[in-house]
């Protein structure tokens, strides 16, 4: 019987991790970059929150 595995492999994993590395080396990742990801990710998965009116940038300034 052949099972299927699904996910990703580890020659996958390296591979995404090496991109991350470099992409930051190289400046397309950058520190301003990830704090806007972040809100962003806070607003999609507490969006009742915005709604009652909770402020959810990070560092207050937006």
């Amino acid at each position: 019987m052949a099972y299927y595995r699904r996910g990703i492999s580890l020659l996958g994993l390296i591979y995404i991790l090496i991109g991350i590395y470099v992409a930051w080396v190289y400046e397309y990742i950058t520190p301003a970059l990830l704090k806007r990801i972040a809100q962003a990710l806070l607003a999609v998965f507490l969006w009742f929150l915005i709604l009652l009116g909770v402020d959810l940038h990070i560092g207050g300034n937006g």
